[in-house]
């Protein structure tokens, strides 16, 4: 069955770095687009990234355009997602997903949390 667990969350001051790891199993990665959402406290889940299955394309939230980036290793079906710069406000749950199968899917997410 398809699977996705993302690593890497953790405690970070602000302007410091991280970066999150999804590992995918089940089915075909690279023929997948993957995303990134964010689940910040109080509020609705919100797309922070996503990538082709080729890695060729790649989109961000308006909010994170220029600080993160998002990349993908087909022959180790992972994908991260580099974050710099961080902010309080990227505080949160982050999420990997992808529509595969005629199904969405989601990891379990990993907590991110930016403070002095």
């Amino acid at each position: 069955q398809v699977q996705l667990v993302e690593s890497g969350g953790g405690l970070v001051q602000p302007g410091g770095s991280l970066t999150l790891s999804c590992t995918a199993s089940g089915f075909i990665f690279s023929a997948y687009a993957m995303r990134w959402y964010l689940q910040a406290p109080g509020k609705e889940r919100e797309l922070v990234a996503e990538i082709s299955g080729g890695g060729t394309t790649r989109n961000y939230g308006r909010s994170v355009k220029g600080r993160f980036t998002i990349s993908r290793d087909n022959a180790k079906n992972t994908v991260a997602l580099q974050m710099n710069s961080l902010k309080p406000e990227d505080t949160g749950v982050y999420y990997c997903n992808t529509y595969a199968l005629g199904e969405a899917y989601w990891g379990q997410g990993t907590q991110v949390t930016v403070s002095s």
